[in-house]
Parts: structure tokens; sequence; C-alpha cells
């Protein structure tokens, strides 16, 4: 009897099963590096979404030591206060936006009056009420504006005039 064909046979069908075997595993590994993968950008994420509510949170107070700093002598105290806020907040990538010139962007602009102007071709921030702000590329606040420009378009809309049913 030739030992060769079963052996050949069996040798076959451990070498499939290696095989089946090895594509699980690199399929399972692939699976966990994803996993991985999806874990670390979640914990990013949240960490972001973290810090951006803590940063506005913050805002009303940068506010009210602007306004004393514009509105009060300004003492050796409140100016290390403001200096240092804004020096900790600017580290951790927090930038102000919103100057008098600036054209109006209603993506990062909160218009709270229109002044109109036929010398200026677009509308641009006349005022800065309030400044913006951002983290990185996120937007914290928009900054609240006052614009100047050209009046807006009329509409083109008349207003219908409704007939009143007649009663019999």
């Amino acid at each position: 009897m030739n030992r060769s064909g079963p052996q050949s046979t069996e040798l076959q069908q451990l070498l499939r099963l290696v095989q089946e075997r090895t594509a699980d595993l690199q399929r399972v590994k692939a699976e966990y590096d994803n996993y991985r993968k999806r874990v670390r950008r979640d914990r990013l994420a949240v960490r972001e979404i973290a810090a951006a509510n803590v940063l506005k949170a913050l805002l009303p107070v940068l506010d009210a030591v602007d306004r004393a700093c514009a509105n009060e002598p300004l003492t050796p105290g409140l100016k290390d206060i403001a200096d240092s806020l804004k020096e900790q907040l600017g580290s951790l990538g927090v930038t102000s936006f919103g100057e008098v010139g600036d054209p109006f962007d209603p993506a990062c602009h909160e218009a709270l009056a229109h002044h109109v102007s036929t010398a200026i071709g677009g509308l641009v921030c006349s005022a800065v009420l309030r400044p913006g702000y951002r983290l990185g590329e996120n937007l914290l606040r928009p900054a609240t504006v006052e614009v100047t420009g050209p009046a807006p378009p009329a509409s083109s809309a008349a207003p219908e005039k409704r007939a009143s049913p007649a009663m019999p």
C-alpha cells in the first residue's frame, strides 16, 4: 500500500486549516485595530467637546473682565487678571475675532443693527458690540456686530388684497 496518498490528503487538510485559521486571525486583528482607532478618535472628540463646553462657560467671565477694563480705572491687579486670563485662553487655542471693517459673514457674525450707506458696496461690520471666539476652527460664540452697507433688496412679492366673501 502506498502511504503517500493518505498522508498527502491529510497534509492538504492541515494546510487548509492553517490557512483558514490564519485568515480568521488576520480578520480579527484588523477588526481590533479598527476598534482601537475608533475608540481613540471618539475619545479625542469627547475631549474637544468637553473643552469647548468649559471654555464657552468662561466667556461671560472674559466679557465681564473686558467691561471692567474698559469702564474702570485699570489697577495692576485687574490688568494682571485680564492679561493672565487672555494668555491662558490663548494657550488653549481660543482666539477672538470681530473687528470694525471686517466683511460681514453670517456664519460667524450676529448682526443686531443694519445702517444703510450707499458708499459701501457690501455689508461691513461698523461696530463690534461683543467679540466672537473660536477654539481652533470651531466657533464658540459669534461676534455681535452692527453692519453698514447697501439697503436690503425690496421684496418682489406685493401683498395680495383679499376680497371679502359675499354674504347672502
